[in-house]
């Protein structure tokens, strides 16, 4: 019996996004209700966060589906802040208990980045500068820019579906 050997190749896993990076001090539903202004767009609310350790870390995230041009528009936040309780091995007469803030991120490569702007079509180079200068024309970003999604360590984690 023969044994048949197929390779696939790897270019249909690449989807074909843009990712931006935003830097601003701004609450998820401003920041969503400024890019609508600014760019256009019409993000809104999805009705459940994205998930990540069973549950433990989640992520706001705000989407618009551009049906005319087949575009999805995603804003998500890189940063979730949790409290645990902590008990001390004191033995004391008191029992002592730590807040303890633990910080995730949903790509541990940009740290600082508060929020990501994931628009799944490829544009041209003329039209990603523009909707960068539409982003910094908000004067509540403090900066934005694009990020190269091919060097990305934890790529998987932006996929919402």
């Amino acid at each position: 019996m023969a044994v048949h050997k197929l390779i696939l190749d790897d270019s249909f896993d690449e989807v074909l996004y843009t990712l931006i990076a935003l830097h601003c001090r701004l609450e998820d539903y401003r920041l969503a209700y400024l890019l609508n202004k600014y760019l256009g767009i019409t993000l809104s609310r999805k009705a459940t966060d994205l998930d990540y350790n069973n549950g433990q870390v989640s992520y706001s995230i705000y989407e618009w589906e551009d049906e005319k041009q087949l575009i999805t528009w995603s804003l998500v936040s890189n940063i979730c802040k949790t409290e645990e309780l902590q008990q001390t091995n004191n033995t004391s007469l008191f029992d002592n208990q730590e807040k303890i803030t633990k910080t995730f991120q949903l790509l541990p490569e940009y740290k600082t980045v508060n929020y990501f702007l994931k628009i799944d079509s490829e544009f041209s180079f003329s039209k990603e500068k523009y909707i960068l200068d539409s982003i910094l024309k908000i004067p509540q970003i403090a900066t934005a820019y694009s990020v190269d999604s091919s060097q990305l360590k934890s790529k998987d984690n932006l996929i919402f579906n």
